[in-house]
């Protein structure tokens, strides 16, 4: 398996037209959750991809369970909890770049993982372990599970990628996030922050000192998302270089751009291409999601990432 991830993913329902939510009066339901996210990218790349998680026996739960595995992810470690719901989330345009999202999870399946629940052999055949910072602040057992996951990784030789993808809302407060957040970086081999999120971690620094920064937490290699500019890498071997990012007219939909990014940089490394190579591979994932409606339905095939990356796409393919 070339990467393993573990994380919720919700139901999400958007609206078919834009405006605030109390207006909406239609909406069409879709998938999102950023590890399925990652796993789903990776799969149209070409890649091994395994996501495990825990999904409610409803309908919402079926349905996420059929279209992830239609994608070619190893669902074989998704389990069903007949106690507790698939959860669930709503987007909002409210109007040009500003979407909001709207959060019903509080003790969804999901929350309800935990370390004994988690089968040692579902990670050790897995080249790298990806983690957010979101399913830790799911539950306290989440967290118990995520350091089980990371001794086995660990001590398989698997590497580690963290991508903090902050949600305050899901944390009792500011402290507790910056704590585990922390935390989970510094037993990673490669951390995948945005800038917004380093500064919620560090403070009001340059793009330079926060990778500086997470380097000291004993980090082996940062590769920060900087937005529309690209992305800056730092290795612990001296490298230090900011990636071009890619112009794209219009953002459609912002959300899931990071998770893209990350998918990139995984089949770059997979793939055995360089730092830089990668970390430019990932902002073409992240730019050319935010030009659809989604979190998933974005994510490209590797035919079409090649050629966005090299300008061939046209209005009109006949």
């Amino acid at each position: 398996m070339d990467v393993v991830t573990i994380g919720e993913t919700m139901a999400l329902f958007t609206p078919n037209e834009e405006g605030m939510l109390r207006h909406a009066h239609s909406f069409s339901m879709k998938f999102g959750g950023a590890e399925s996210n990652v796993a789903i990218g990776l799969s149209r790349l070409g890649h091994r991809s395994r996501w495990i998680s825990r999904l409610g026996e409803d309908e919402f739960g079926d349905a996420m369970l059929s279209f992830i595995r239609s994608e070619g992810v190893d669902v074989s470690y998704v389990t069903r909890d007949q106690n507790a719901p698939t959860g669930v989330f709503f987007k909002e345009f409210r109007r040009m770049n500003d979407t909001r999202v709207y959060y019903y999870r509080k003790d969804s399946a999901a929350s309800r993982m935990n370390a004994d629940w988690l089968l040692d052999e579902s990670i050790l055949d897995a080249e790298y372990l990806h983690l957010t910072g979101i399913t830790p602040g799911l539950s306290p057992s989440c967290r118990e599970m995520l350091e089980k996951a990371i001794r086995v990784a660990k001590g398989n030789g698997t590497k580690i990628v963290f991508d903090p993808n902050l949600r305050l809302k899901i944390w009792r407060d500011g402290t507790e996030a910056r704590q585990f957040l922390k935390k989970y970086a510094s037993e990673s081999d490669i951390v995948l922050p945005g800038i917004s999120e380093a500064e919620f971690l560090f403070g009001a620094l340059s793009p330079e000192e926060y990778v500086e920064n997470f380097h000291e937490l004993g980090i082996e290699t940062v590769i920060m998302k900087l937005g529309k500019e690209g992305s800056l890498i730092s290795s612990s071997s001296g490298l230090v270089k900011k990636i071009p990012g890619f112009m794209v007219e219009r953002v459609i939909d912002p959300v899931g751009a990071g998770d893209a990014f990350a998918a990139g940089v995984l089949s770059g490394l997979l793939d055995g291409k360089t730092l830089e190579e990668a970390a430019l591979q990932g902002n073409a994932m992240g730019a050319m999601v935010t030009m659809v409606n989604g979190d998933a339905e974005g994510l490209p095939t590797r035919s079409d990432l090649v050629s966005f990356m090299n300008g061939n796409l046209e209005d009109v393919t006949r």
